[in-house]
């Protein structure tokens, strides 16, 4: 059974930035897409970003491009999501994600296009 766990959140003010990191086990690393979304009280699940198992290739929500890079290190089932210059704007509960294949279309949105979660990191911002 595979399993993802998020580490790196904290308290930081507005303009820092902050490194998250996701490990997985129990999984066949290689063969899964990853992503990171988030969740702010009193509102619905987001994509912030997310990555390729195949090409590498990334995507990001337009809220966080040119502020937030998402990585992936396939020898140590690790994914990372560093984000510089934090408004407010970007707290909340950060979730890592893993789907089976590409996420490539539009269902990488999609939480149900996810078969694994982690249990969130906290991140919050002060202004």
């Amino acid at each position: 059974q595979g399993q993802l766990v998020e580490t790196g959140g904290g308290l930081v003010q507005a303009g820092d930035s902050l490194r998250l990191s996701c490990a997985a086990s129990g999984l066949t690393f290689t063969a899964y897409s990853m992503a990171w979304f988030r969740q702010a009280p009193g509102k619905e699940r987001e994509f912030v970003a997310g990555i390729n198992k195949s090409d590498g290739s990334t995507y990001y929500a337009d809220s966080v491009k040119g502020r937030f890079t998402i990585s992936r290190d396939n020898a140590k089932y690790t994914v990372a999501l560093q984000m510089n210059s934090l408004k407010p704007d970007d707290a909340g509960v950060y979730y890592c994600a893993a789907r089976v294949g590409d996420i490539s279309g539009t269902y990488r949105y999609t939480g149900a296009a996810y078969a694994y979660w982690g249990r969130g990191t906290q991140v919050t911002v002060s202004s």
